[in-house]
C-alpha cells in the first residue's frame, strides 16, 4: 500500500495531545493503523510533549488516584473483536469498537451508513460507499472534513486519494471527487457543518442528505 495523502503536522500534533475530538481522532486513528510514517511522527510529538511536561510544574494528585487508576485497570473490557462487513475485507481495527449502521442509499450511486461515535463538537462519523466512476456532485463544506479511504479511490483537484490516503478539508476548499473504475471506493469521514453543493443537480439532493 503506498500512501501519498496524510494529515497535517498540526492535526498530528493534536492527536497526540489528545486535544482532537472522539469523531476526528477516530478517522486520524484509522489512517495511522496504515501509515507507519504518520505513527512515527505522533510518536515524536508525544516525546516532545512529554519532555514539556516533565520540565514544568507538577501538579498533586488525589489522594485516592492510585486506588481509582488501579480499579480503572482491573474493571476495563477485553478489546473488541474486529467486524467484518457483509463479506467485505475486515475494516481497520479503530472502527471495531464502534456500531455500524446498515448501508442506505442517498442517490448518485453513493451509499451512506452511520458509525456510532457521540456527537462532539457538531462532528459527525460516517461511511460513505461510491459505485466505480461515479461523480459526486461539486460541492464545498461549511466546517471540517476529514477522510481516510478505505477501499477503493477517488481522484478531485488536489490529486488521487487510494487506500489509507487523508483528505483534510475546510470551507476555503471545494472540489468534485470521481471514483476510479474497477472497484467501488469505502471512506470513512469525520465532518463538521453541511455540505454546501454548487451543482444545480447537487442543490436538487440537498434536502435528502442529511450528512
Amino acid at each position: 500500500m503506498t500512501i501519498t495523502h496524510h494529515p497535517s503536522d498540526v492535526t498530528l500534533a493534536a492527536f497526540a495531545a489528545g486535544t482532537l475530538d472522539e469523531g476526528g481522532a477516530l478517522v486520524v486513528s484509522t489512517h495511522l493503523s496504515a501509515c507507519s510514517a504518520c505513527r512515527a511522527a505522533v510518536r515524536t510529538f508525544e516525546r516532545v510533549r512529554g519532555i514539556a511536561l516533565a520540565d514544568g510544574e507538577g501538579a498533586a494528585l488525589k489522594a485516592d488516584a492510585l486506588q481509582r487508576a488501579l480499579a480503572a485497570i482491573s474493571s476495563a473490557e477485553p478489546p473488541p473483536v474486529p467486524r467484518r462487513d457483509g463479506g467485505q475485507a475486515e475494516w481497520p481495527a479503530p472502527l471495531s469498537a464502534y456500531p455500524l449502521g446498515t448501508w442506505r442509499w442517498i442517490g448518485g450511486g453513493v451509499q451512506w451508513r452511520s458509525v456510532g461515535v457521540p456527537a462532539d463538537a457538531g462532528t459527525r462519523v460516517f461511511m460513505l460507499k461510491a459505485a466505480p466512476g461515479t461523480r459526486i456532485p461539486h460541492h464545498g463544506h461549511a466546517g471540517l472534513e476529514w477522510t481516510c479511504v478505505l477501499q477503493g479511490a477517488f481522484s478531485h483537484r488536489n490529486g488521487r486519494y487510494g487506500p489509507g490516503d487523508f483528505d483534510e478539508a475546510d470551507d476555503t476548499i471545494d472540489h468534485l471527487p470521481v471514483v476510479e473504475n474497477g472497484v467501488e471506493c469505502v471512506c470513512i469521514v469525520a465532518m463538521q457543518g453541511q455540505i454546501r453543493f454548487k451543482s444545480w443537480i447537487g442543490r436538487m439532493v440537498q434536502p435528502f442528505v442529511r450528512i
